[in-house]
């Protein structure tokens, strides 16, 4: 959603926060209705059409270190920076089937002097190491918000928000395959809508729910959607309790489908229903549960002063693990009990979001003029939870943001150290005729790391990243014995990326029997580099991307997995890069 009148931001979210605290209305009321030029999520400017090819360029920023890699994907052809285009509010999708597929899609600004945007789109074959970007899905046609999925089976799904008539509506398109799309289906909808699809694998698999701004939407009385029959058709508009806004969806391990969001009552709330993947009975709502972050999100302020600094998040644990079924809440907020201008805010429910935890927070910051924002948050199918945001600590008294990052093995209750990822940028660079770098980012989670589609201005205007975060810690939940703790290390690889061969070294600390083998995207084992016993001591082998039968393979991301005696222990992430 775009907000640029104070009148409007006024009337939608009164969250003045000063010295001391934050004041929230006793009734957070949203409007029926606004007069269209208070209102920017509309094209203001005409469209122009753009050749890409005769742009100039210059060269794509890229990070490669041994706990984040980044790299821009709104590139042309060549790979390079396409210059003077802007892109934003990024949201990304990574194929459960193949997961060397994913997709990307923005709010693609083809000249940073016009507000007019388009379904930006790249896909990579390569786990993220290259991407294509062949443009957008219907040139010429306003289109915003954009929102991706995948469901079960690997087909991907883009929700984009339009406006005709003064009317606001979303439209769903399918995958026919790597950078292509089907015609697309219309799907009620409204400003600032969530998307999520069911994967559990039971009957609900493949259902496609959608929630949205009911103030600004084609549905008169109605904010939520679902589709029965893969995106064939969408039911008709229902009401959710209280009507939240600004917040996102999840599916639970027995296809309950939970949402959140600002309720009209001024408060954070989760929404949750039981019965929403049947389509032979209408959507029903179990509870609505008022969750405290100890504040509440902002708008319009600071480092992105025409628009949200971070919307809420819900997810759940899928694991079957000992966290399995917990529900959590997260966002950045102004906090009610200290002066901090914005942290990344997190609570937890053991018990299908009926009863919430206090309060947690997961920046490690102490500097109460920081702004934690755009916090975004993911859940992996073996229960880690992962979280990012932007951080302007590093720019005491400034807003120049660094991208940080945390995660939790135990369900919320202890937090990784924060660690930062990339260096500081200035967010104000870079604008697309209008203040913001967007309203969100969007996070991704397996068992080897996060997939991240981010907004940064490196290249002094607004440009979309992936970036992964490879998981270096065990794969239990439980963690390691503590006999077992330090028996081994496992170094990055070097050089990384590689094009010929690169040299993988680890150290015992006793005499163990050690398995180093490399694994492709999917999981599988593409070559065993050592299989016997070792003394302690430190060793160092070469490979040279080739499998076990002696094989080229192809150029993309790998992953080298270490286990010595009978526990896994660390897997890193390595990028094969041949003849680039």
């Amino acid at each position: 959603m775009t907000l640029n009148n104070s009148a409007l931001i006024a009337l939608l979210l009164i969250f003045h926060f000063a010295h001391a605290q934050v004041k929230v209305p006793e009734r957070f009321e949203f409007p029926n209705s606004f007069e269209q030029e208070e209102y920017a999520e509309y094209p203001e400017d005409e469209y122009a059409p753009v050749s890409r090819e005769n742009m100039e360029t210059s060269p794509a920023y890229r990070i490669f270190g041994p706990s984040f890699t980044a790299v821009q994907v709104n590139v042309s052809e060549a790979g390079e920076n396409i210059l003077g285009d802007a892109a934003n509010e990024p949201s990304i999708a990574v194929s459960p089937a193949n997961p060397s597929l994913m997709a990307i899609g923005w709010r693609q600004f083809d000249d940073v002097n016009s507000n007019f945007r388009q379904a930006g789109f790249a896909y990579s074959e390569d786990a993220g190491l290259t991407w294509v970007f062949p443009g957008v899905i219907e040139p010429g046609v306003f289109r915003s918000d954009p929102v991706l999925d995948t469901d079960s089976e690997g087909a991907f799904y883009y929700n984009s928000l339009t406006v005709n008539n003064n009317d606001f509506s979303c439209d769903v398109y399918r995958s026919t395959g790597p950078g292509s799309w089907d015609a697309g289906t219309y799907a009620f909808g409204g400003d600032k809508q969530w998307m999520a699809i069911d994967r559990t694998g039971g009957a609900t698999d493949g259902n496609i729910y959608a929630y949205w701004n009911e103030s600004f939407s084609i549905c008169p009385e109605g904010m939520f959607t679902r589709s029965t029959d893969r995106g064939m058709s969408y039911d008709d508009c229902v009401t959710l309790p209280q009507r939240p806004v600004w917040g996102t969806l999840a599916v639970g391990p027995e296809g309950e489908v939970y949402a959140c969001g600002i309720s009209g009552n001024g408060g954070l709330i989760v929404v949750k229903s039981a019965n929403a993947g049947n389509p032979n009975e209408p959507v029903t709502w179990d509870f609505a549960t008022e969750v405290s972050l100890d504040g509440m999100p902002v708008v319009s302020s600071g480092p992105n002063p025409g628009g949200l600094l971070g919307q809420v998040w819900v997810a759940v644990d899928r694991s079957g693990g000992i966290t399995h079924g917990n529900v959590y809440l997260l966002c950045s907020v102004a906090r009610f009990s200290t002066p901090d201008v914005l942290d990344v805010m997190f609570a937890r429910s053991t018990d299908g979001g009926l009863t919430w935890s206090d309060p947690v927070k997961v920046n490690d910051d102490n500097d109460p003029t920081a702004y934690q924002w755009f916090g975004t948050m993911a859940v992996a199918p073996n229960g880690r939870i992962d979280v990012v945001w932007l951080d302007t600590r590093d720019d005491p008294g400034g807003f120049n943001s660094s991208l940080y990052h945390s995660f939790s093995e135990d369900g919320g209750l202890n937090w990784s150290a924060n660690e930062a990822f990339s260096e500081p940028f200035d967010p104000h660079l870079g604008w697309p005729n209008q203040p913001k770098m967007g309203d969100y980012f969007d996070m991704q989670s397996d068992e080897n790391g996060a997939h991240l589609a981010w907004t940064a201005t490196f290249n002094g205007e607004q440009d979309v990243y992936y970036g992964f975060i490879p998981f270096e810690g065990m794969v239990s939940l439980e963690g390691p014995a503590p006999e077992e703790k330090n028996r081994l290390s496992l170094a990055q690889n070097f050089p990384n990326p590689f094009s010929g061969s690169t040299s993988i070294t680890y150290a015992l600390s006793e005499k163990s029997r050690v398995r180093l083998e490399v694994l492709n995207g999917l999981g599988q084992i593409v070559a065993v580099l050592e299989n016997q016993e070792r003394p302690a001591g430190e060793y160092t082998l070469a490979w040279d991307g080739r499998n076990s039968q002696g094989t080229l393979l192809p150029d993309g991301a790998y992953f080298y997995r270490l286990a010595a005696g009978e526990r896994e222990a660390v897997t890193r992430r390595m990028l094969l890069m041949r003849g680039r």
